[in-house]
């Protein structure tokens, strides 16, 4: 059996799209100290993330115990903390991935975690913290054995998901599993019809090429996606691979997919080897829209194609390279749980 039954697909559950109502965003506050050069200057940053998504929406920041003190004179009376031993950061990879019903009923996809593939040693923390998140919030927990994160998939809300092969079919995640067994436990554990699978990415070894950093659905119908025009970029290739797996895609309904392209930030900005510069990797909330700044030329060029997607949205950018240079974004640090 790959995942308990029912299953949530069964009991009419599914995973809404990120661009729909949130009732509050999860994050986890930084602790992990191999990962980040200035601990100080990134926790700085993740306060600054999370009152830009304050002003949309209410936000409940998970902290360990040990860190407590310094989270709530950081962060302020406006976000909430929740005290829970934790081992790492990056809400959207271990915490819960946040499913309803037709009747409004709360429940939670909880797929195993091991860390990127055992990347960072401990993890057991992080591996409890969704299931301990998911409680917090009322949802009725649904679990599953596959090793999965939940920046390695987006969904429509109408039964679309997209995910990649470089990532949990990886053998440092789902050895004995098939693609298609991959495939049905991601349907059944998200409610989900069809499953896209791209290329992905093999040379980025942090996440093993998560989708978060490179296409996102941004209305049905619709995904953003890294465009592939710099002819000085090493990852040309593989992401006019991603875009060529996506031209001429349907999805779950059969319409066919529209792709918008965005370039990724400018390379000067990049510290150490792992630094996200993706700006795919943006957050979705009630009537804004969250995005990185990165101090480049490409910075105004991104945000007019986020204004162009969401015209009734506000854009508010935060400056992330405290963030990016621990190999994520802001979407890597967030996780939605719809209203």
């Amino acid at each position: 059996m790959l995942h308990q039954s029912p299953t949530p697909q069964d009991l009419g559950f599914r995973m809404p799209a990120e661009f729909g109502l949130h009732a509050r965003t999860w994050m986890m506050w930084p602790c992990r100290k191999i990962v980040w050069p200035d601990m100080h200057a990134t926790r700085q940053s993740y306060a600054a993330v999370a009152h830009a998504i304050r002003a949309f929406e209410p936000v409940t920041m998970v902290v360990d115990p040990d860190d407590m003190a310094e989270a709530r004179a950081m962060l302020g009376a406006d976000i909430d903390l929740i005290e829970l031993p934790i081992d790492d950061s990056w809400a959207r990879d271990a915490g819960p991935n946040f499913l309803r019903d037709a009747a409004g009923n709360k429940a939670a996809a909880l797929f195993g975690f091991n860390a990127w593939g055992r990347k960072y040693d401990p993890f057991d923390k992080d591996a409890a913290a969704g299931r301990a998140m998911a409680e917090i919030a009322g949802a009725r927990p649904f679990t599953s054995r596959l090793i999965a994160e939940g920046g390695g998939l987006s969904v429509d809300g109408e039964g679309t998901i997209l995910t990649t092969r470089t990532c949990f079919p990886n053998a440092n995640r789902n050895p004995d599993w098939t693609l298609e067994e991959i495939e049905r436990d991601l349907m059944a554990m998200l409610g989900g019809e069809k499953v896209i699978w791209l290329p992905g990415n093999a040379e980025e070894t942090e996440t093993d090429g998560h989708v978060d950093g490179i296409a996102v659905f941004v209305a049905p119908g619709v995904v953003l996606i890294e465009g592939a025009d710099d002819p000085a970029d090493p990852w040309r290739a593989i992401k006019q691979a991603n875009i060529d797996a996506l031209e001429g895609e349907t999805d779950a309904r059969g319409r066919p997919i529209r792709l918008v392209k965005i370039p990724e930030a400018d390379e000067s900005c990049a510290v150490g080897e792992r630094f996200c510069l993706s700006y795919v990797n943006a957050y979705f909330c009630n009537g804004g829209v969250v995005m990185p700044r990165y101090g480049t030329r490409s910075d105004d060029e991104a945000r007019e194609i986020y204004e162009d997607l969401f015209p009734e949205a506000r854009v508010a950018m935060v400056d992330i390279r405290d963030i990016a240079v621990g190999g994520g974004g802001i979407h890597c640090i967030t996780q939605q749980e719809p209203a």
